[in-house]
């Protein structure tokens, strides 16, 4: 079928918004008539009614019952076709669907109706000479692998009980009363209740009112909850709390020996080799760390300088994708009883923008500065990543063994490739950064 379209101004409409155009499409009637009534002799050859042999259908009765539909999809499909020729035509890159609108009109011939779509925007790289950028930096050495090994014996901990008063990094049980103008309150009160003094899970001023007191011993106090605390009941609202101590536990940590060395992998116990490992390992988690900071150091800095217009389309996509990949996440941690949690779209909103935002920017840079990934770049991420695991070929092997698989690597390797481009045409200031904050440990 031949569809006449035409664009009634040479240009598109003044935009609505930056990224908004408007174009006018008619399709020919005789066009779409003889389409529609092609339709319905396709469906007439096969449609079976009661009363009628297979095909035998009358053309009459075939139109009352599908012609709506038939006129319905000949339409779509003409207006498909007319607007991928206008916008073709236009060199316009769109984005996301069009809107399209019927338009009042004294013509015989045509249908006239407009399109409303979005484009992509023009991405002007801006210009990153001028602008610093930090990179972390940071040497493993035997501090760092100490540091690690004390890591590595607290997941190891065992308790013993003490007959003293509690202290940090003890672990207590106790019960606790709270209460609100002398009420109790939801939430504020538990039996048998075991936390580690220090370890962050209480408030500050719960755990200091502890600190002292020996198995047994009882003590009422006042404390005030934060503002921002998550209860709105209790936020910002000073309650009592009667608590009692039932045990307190002093921590022992294993001994860095030959059995500490075997729980950790090292079949022969060589304290010595289990260091090694410990170093070799830590120096790929540290790479990796420092790499991920300063990739966001390069993204926010691509960001000041690219600013773009999103096409919210393309913004209205990728909030619902993260919102359903919240939920998935919800329900495999909750499992169904997360299933109808509400999700509030404005939570996703800033997040979508940034992707989408970097994603139109870094296809740009990757464009403009030929900075696709290459096979070899692929492999060796591949190699490295594999490292991790007890047996990296079997690793390796799952990853080659689907494309999709690759295509995640890829999507890596290119980041990587703007990451270093960024660097080499910015300023770049390397600052030491502490081994705690980068592994993200608590004092």
């Amino acid at each position: 079928m031949e569809t006449n379209v035409t664009n009634t101004n040479a240009e598109a409409e003044k935009p609505v918004s930056a990224l908004e155009r408007r174009l006018d499409l008619a399709v020919a009637i005789a066009d779409l008539d003889k389409e529609i009534e092609q339709r319905l002799k396709k469906i007439g050859k096969t449609v079976k009614m009661p009363g009628f042999r297979p095909g035998k259908v009358p053309a009459n009765i075939v139109k009352q019952q599908y012609g709506e539909q038939a006129h319905f999809d000949a339409l779509n499909e003409a207006l498909e076709r007319a607007f991928g020729e206008a916008a073709k035509s236009q060199e316009l890159r769109v984005a996301g669907n069009p809107r399209i609108e019927p338009k009042t009109t004294e013509s015989t011939t045509h249908l006239e109706f407009s399109a409303v779509f979005e484009v992509y925007p023009e991405v002007k790289l801006g210009d990153l000479s001028g602008v610093e950028i930090e990179r972390a930096v940071l040497e493993v050495g035997a501090a760092e692998i100490d540091s690690t090994m004390t890591v590595l014996r607290k997941q190891r901990v065992r308790y013993e009980p003490v007959d003293r008063g509690a202290a940090k990094d003890d672990r207590v049980t106790i019960d606790f009363l709270g209460k609100k103008d002398g009420e109790p309150f939801a939430g504020g009160q538990a039996k048998d209740y075991p936390f580690v003094l220090g370890a962050g899970s209480m408030l500050p001023d719960f755990e200091n009112a502890i600190y002292g007191l020996k198995a047994g011993e009882s003590k009422t106090f006042e404390m005030t909850f934060p503002a921002d605390y998550l209860s709105k009941e209790i936020a910002g609202q000073t309650v009592s709390f009667e608590i009692t101590v039932k045990e307190v536990r002093e921590p022992i940590l294993p001994e860095v020996d030959a059995d500490f060395a075997k729980e950790l992998g090292v079949e022969d116990g060589d304290v010595e080799k289990m260091r090694a490992e410990i170093e070799t390992n830590l120096k790929r988690e540290v790479s990796k760390r420092l790499q991920a900071k300063v990739k966001d150091q390069v993204m926010e800095a691509l960001l000041k300088t690219n600013p773009i217009d999103v096409p919210n389309a393309l913004l209205e996509m990728e909030i619902q994708r993260l919102m359903q990949s919240a939920r998935q996440d919800m329900e495999q941690r909750g499992g169904a009883k997360m299933k109808d949690f509400p999700m509030q779209r404005e939570w996703f909103v800033d997040q979508a923008k940034r992707r989408v935002s970097l994603g139109l920017i870094l296809s740009e840079i990757v464009k403009v500065n030929k900075l696709q990934a290459q096979s070899d770049q692929i492999k060796k991420i591949v190699e490295e990543s594999a490292q991790s695991y007890e047996h990296p070929e079997e690793v390796i092997r799952w990853y080659y063994a689907q494309p999709q698989r690759l295509q995640e690597v890829e999507g890596v390797a290119i980041e990587d490739n703007v990451v270093a481009w960024a660097l080499s045409a910015s300023k770049v200031v390397e600052k030491p950064i502490a081994f705690d904050e980068l592994m993200g440990h608590k004092a």
